[in-house]
């Protein structure tokens, strides 16, 4: 069974994928971390964000390795371990620069299908095209959404002292703008479950979620 989950920043996705992978005995692919970790790998190089033609090259040529255990994420460029770097705030705000040249992401789709298709498609796959463009032909297709409100306390949670509330509106505000140019992550494609997460606990959206996959 492959489960696809797309959303907007802040809204679960990650942390709904985890849990359900844990719970149904699923691989978990964490489809962004592989967008942060070009993101990554662009910023170390030094190229000019005009330079996409120079990104595309650096991207296909990157050694990019993510693992798929829901409890061990382990994310790796070029042998280098970045599984926390691409975290960063810095990273955050420069990822959709990356994520907006077509060539790459034509090149990451190709190298998640191939993820997927190792699984022998039993896996959980979270991201924002997933549903539509990654794996359109999965089992079960959710949608996650939730308030701006809530989606900027949760990113803010997930990054501590670390940044401020302002930062965090815009890098997920904007962040959201920026991807909604190239990929549709707010509206449900035909056959998709939309699932608002924004009062509901992280436990009840995979609950919803494993009733959608015994039907």
């Amino acid at each position: 069974m492959v489960i696809a989950i797309d959303g907007p920043s802040g809204s679960g996705k990650s942390t709904t994928a985890r849990l359900l992978a844990q719970r149904l005995g699923l691989a978990y692919l964490d489809t962004g971390a592989m967008y942060r970790a070009i993101a990554w790998a662009y910023l170390r190089s030094g190229l000019d964000a005009s330079d996409t033609e120079g990104i595309r090259s650096l991207a296909v040529s990157t050694d990019l390795r993510i693992a798929t255990i829901p409890d061990q994420p382990r994310v790796s460029v070029d042998g280098e371990v970045v599984t926390d770097a691409i975290r960063e705030p810095r990273i955050s705000e420069n990822v959709s620069t990356v994520a907006a040249i077509p060539e790459v992401r034509k090149f990451l789709i190709r190298k998640m299908r191939e993820i997927i298709a190792a699984h022998g498609r039993r896996i959980v796959v979270e991201g924002r095209d997933i549903t539509t463009v990654v794996a359109p032909d999965a089992q079960v297709r959710v949608l996650l959404v939730a308030d701006p409100d809530a989606r900027v306390a949760r990113r803010r949670a997930e990054l501590g002292e670390r940044v401020d509330e302002t930062a965090v509106t815009d890098q997920v505000i904007r962040r959201d703008r920026d991807d909604s140019r190239v990929t549709n992550f707010t509206e449900a494609a035909e056959g998709v479950t939309v699932i608002d997460s924004t009062h509901i606990g992280p436990d009840e959206v995979v609950e919803h979620i494993v009733q959608l996959t015994r039907r």
